[in-house]
């Protein structure tokens, strides 16, 4: 079986239920869990994810409660496994922003990537396939991906 990382895309669709890809997020989420394949969060998708949360209606965000998003927080952390924080992860990052000139908002992608990296992580499932399009040794999958497979 493969180990999946999720991005916070993914953990923020399907936490909320007005998004249009809210059943697609958490269908596929569950899929994976239902084959036996290693599901995993890092402490940087919580941290995203309380950021959006949080963040006004306004300028893209959820508009929730800071009570709403721990609620929902505490359930992802009991749902999916969350990877440890290791000294190595800022080593893989510095190393990968440097050998492929990341910059910009791209720094927190490469991050995941660097976690990935260091925890042995094969599979990113995200709806933000091209963010990680050049991303060599991970597979990049969509939600959809997983649906349409047996």
């Amino acid at each position: 079986m493969a180990s999946y990382l999720l991005d916070t895309n993914i953990l923020l669709r399907m936490s909320d239920s007005n998004s249009p890809v809210h059943l697609l997020a958490s269908r596929a989420s569950a899929k994976l869990v239902q084959q036996r394949h290693q599901v995993h969060i890092t402490s940087q998708n919580i941290i995203e994810f309380w950021a959006v949360a949080t963040r006004p209606v306004t300028v893209n965000g959820l508009g929730w409660s800071h009570q709403q998003t721990r609620i929902e927080v505490e359930q992802l952390l009991s749902q999916f496994q969350l990877l440890q924080e290791t000294p190595q992860i800022f080593t893989y990052w510095l190393d990968y922003v440097i050998a492929n000139n990341i910059i910009g908002k791209r720094v927190h992608d490469a991050r995941l990537v660097a976690v990935m990296l260091t925890h042995g992580i094969t599979h990113l499932l995200t709806f933000n396939t091209d963010d990680f399009a050049a991303t060599e040794g991970i597979a990049i999958v969509h939600p959809q991906t997983v649906m349409e497979s047996e």
